[in-house]
């Protein structure tokens, strides 16, 4: 297995592992338009985070993305990982863990994390398992939303 960041000719992969994370786990279908612009905008904005894929045998198995948000107590970033999918044939086979492991060593190389964040669905006691096994815990706070 291959870890390594993502890059514009990964542009498809991380739209198709989009649109079928959002349809497994919230039964929504994105509009490929914009989530091509959207992924695209992250590929080629460093700034505002990044993508890391997991390649096995040359074929993008699995994938996050990590966004950043600074944190004016601790004076380091959040890393905010997102859009995690691994294609049902390579779950539970360390794909996730490996992809994780690399997080929090760019998070060291850059200094420092303040923390590792993620969202997860209430329902999806499988991932939430993963993450605990992975020394995750659930966080004190509750998020508020307004669209």
């Amino acid at each position: 297995m291959k870890i390594r960041q993502g890059q514009a000719a990964d542009l498809q992969a991380l739209v198709a592992f989009n649109q079928a994370m959002a349809l497994e786990t919230e039964n929504l279908l994105l509009d490929a338009e914009i989530l091509t612009k959207g992924v695209n905008a992250l590929l080629t904005s460093p700034a505002k985070g990044f993508y890391l894929v997991a390649e096995v045998d040359g074929e993008i198995a699995g994938s996050l993305m990590v966004t950043f948000e600074w944190s004016d107590w601790r004076a380091k970033n959040y890393y905010w990982i997102q859009s995690v999918y691994i294609r049902p044939e390579n779950r539970r086979q360390g794909v996730y863990k490996k992809l994780y492991q690399t997080v929090k060593d760019i998070a060291a190389e850059q200094g420092g994390a303040a923390s590792f964040r993620l969202y997860v669905e209430q329902d999806n006691t499988k991932a939430q398992q993963t993450y605990s096994n992975l020394g995750m815990e659930q966080s004190y706070y509750l998020m508020y939303e307004q669209k």
